[in-house]
């Protein structure tokens, strides 16, 4: 469930970041400030929280993938930098992340995370993974001769592989759940761009705004499934009166 739910945020980053950069003519510089704003809220609200909150957590996904959607459109076509070269320079600034984690002594296990400055890290990883995934999704399905189809297919398809090796060998699952963990984003994206994005684009012209309801839906029902798992869960440690 997990993976389904980052992988719906993910898309919805795509189609709710274009939707209001596109498809409401916001801008994508403008929509990137509205979205960044929402982050920086939630993201505070999520540092501070002293335990999970299955809403609090995938409300910060969504908003780290519609902010990393608008920022990564923004370098890309505002500033012309092409998918290529923001995919670059996106890798390189996640790449100094988990250099910078990697020097602090922090946990990479995300389960074991228990100090602010780790989790800082690992938001700021999730940051810059969502936005370098706009840009590579763009780059496999608009540059690569792909399209949206085959790029999600090639994604799916690594992913499937990085699923055989935790299950069939034993390679660091650490290092497997982060490779699949930036992975959703250009799976998002390219998914994203195929269900919305008009017919004469490749896409199947679904609408941004009816994608981004129907995965709202969809994650809200998910979310809604998992408080009520956590909340049986937790009633069922606490000990019985005599």
């Amino acid at each position: 469930m997990f993976w389904v739910l980052k992988i719906a945020c993910t898309t919805l980053g795509e189609t709710g970041g274009d939707h209001l950069a596109q498809t409401l003519h916001f801008g994508y510089l403008a929509s990137f400030f509205i979205f960044m704003a929402l982050f920086l809220v939630t993201v505070t609200v999520q540092l501070r929280a002293e335990k999970f909150h299955p809403a609090l957590y995938w409300t910060v996904i969504i908003a780290t993938s519609t902010a990393g959607t608008t920022l990564s459109d923004f370098m890309d076509r505002t500033l012309g930098l092409g998918y290529f070269n923001g995919s670059l320079i996106l890798v390189t600034c996640l790449g100094m992340t988990f250099l910078v984690w990697s020097r602090t002594n922090e946990t990479f296990s995300v389960e074991k995370i228990k100090t602010l400055r780790g989790e800082t890290l690992y938001w700021t990883a999730i940051l810059f993974s969502n936005t370098l995934g706009t840009a590579f999704g763009d780059w496999l399905s608009d540059s690569s001769g792909l399209h949206f189809w085959g790029s999600a297919l090639l994604i799916a398809s690594v992913m499937i592989v990085i699923l055989l090796a935790h299950y069939l060998t034993e390679f660091s699952t650490t290092f497997l759940f982060w490779a699949a963990f930036v992975l959703t984003r250009p799976l998002g994206a390219t998914v994203g761009d195929l269900f919305w994005k008009p017919h004469a684009k490749g896409g199947l012209g679904l609408g941004s705004a009816n994608v981004s309801l129907a995965l709202l839906a969809i994650i809200a029902s998910l979310t809604a499934y998992s408080i009520w798992k956590n909340r049986r869960e937790e009633s069922r440690r606490e000990p019985v009166a005599a």
